[in-house]
């Protein structure tokens, strides 16, 4: 039985990923951080066949016992602080586990693999954020990097000491370059969840203003539960690598709006928008898409869920969610 290790085991794509893997027949381990971490439950509700692990990505021992712990085949370091709006609040603590987490991981695992560095295969969750100010459209793994965010700046950092380590030590380190991924999974704080709640809750009388920041941004958009499938095809390969996974379209913020509203079936929705610069970033992602066809090429992927699949979803999920929490 194959076994994996996972950090960021309570986000959208450690759970779907945990799903994946146990289907596949693995034993699965997650690490947490905190003994009294909120999610704990949540988690455990979800896949109970997980195996969790107390850790944190600042603190190198705890990555190390758990690795003693878990004895894993596979390691998917996913853990970060991955709001990109909060990444400007606190620089300090975005720097530290986004961006030096990863360094963290990936010595804990050589350290752990002195007699055969490539005996654990490593994915490190990269980020289109990197990319920030375009240079090349669509974006593809040659693309220059030039981030626009603090998050943006430590997912670069964590690439490029994951490529240094499978160079300098032989190990097998592979990053998935992600664009935006969503599912009714992903947190309420991030533009997608925050539409498609807000939209049910419209719908359901509940909510009668949404407040936004830039509607014209542009993002290309999956289905998380595609997207980790990618992650464990990397992992499959005989020599690890770098692949941009993406959905190859790129829809605005504003034709999520729209996609959504439709849903419910609001035409006429902008009377329940309202733009607050409090919501602008301080320097703008304007535009991504990605190329994908490297991992079309040789990790025989493609997305399955569309957009306008993807967005039905979230807002058929939330308008349940929310009538059950009003008591409907």
């Amino acid at each position: 039985m194959p076994r994996a290790l996972i950090t960021g085991i309570t986000g959208q794509d450690g759970l779907y990923l945990s799903e994946l893997l146990l289907q596949k027949g693995y034993e699965v381990w997650g690490l947490i951080r905190g003994q009294n971490n909120p999610k704990h439950e949540m988690v455990r509700r979800t896949v109970p066949d997980v195996h969790l692990l107390a850790g944190d990505l600042t603190d190198l021992s705890s990555l190390m016992r758990a690795l003693t712990a878990a004895q894993p085949d596979e390691v998917y370091n996913l853990g970060a602080i991955s709001y990109v709006a909060y990444s400007w609040e606190n620089a300090m603590l975005t720097t530290d586990v986004t961006g030096k987490g990863v360094l963290n991981m990936l010595e804990a695992v050589r350290l752990h693999t002195l007699d055969d560095p490539s005996r654990i295969r490593f994915y490190q969750a990269s980020s289109s954020e990197m990319f920030g100010k375009v240079q090349e459209v669509p974006q593809r793994e040659s693309t220059l990097l030039w981030p626009r965010s603090p998050y943006g700046v430590a997912k670069v950092f964590g690439h490029y000491m994951t490529i240094n380590y499978r160079e300098s030590y032989g190990m097998h380190a592979s990053s998935g370059i992600l664009f935006n991924h969503e599912s009714p999974r992903r947190g309420p704080e991030f533009v997608t969840r925050k539409i498609s709640q807000a939209v049910a809750r419209i719908r359901l009388g509940l909510q009668h203003e949404l407040v936004m920041g830039n509607l014209d941004a542009k993002r290309d958009w999956g289905f998380a539960g595609d997207y980790v499938e990618a992650m464990w095809l990397m992992l499959q390969q005989p020599e690890a690598d770098d692949y941009v996974i993406a959905s190859g379209e790129t829809h605005s913020v504003r034709d999520f709006l729209v996609s959504a509203f439709a849903h419910v079936g609001i035409e006429d929705w902008e009377g329940y928008v309202r733009q607050d610069p409090r919501f602008m970033r301080p320097a703008e992602v304007d535009m991504l898409i990605g190329d994908p066809s490297k991992a079309h090429r040789e990790l025989g992927w493609k997305p399955e869920v569309n957009f306008e699949t993807l967005v039905s979803m979230m807002v058929e999920n939330d308008l349940r969610e929310q009538a059950d929490l009003a008591g409907r």
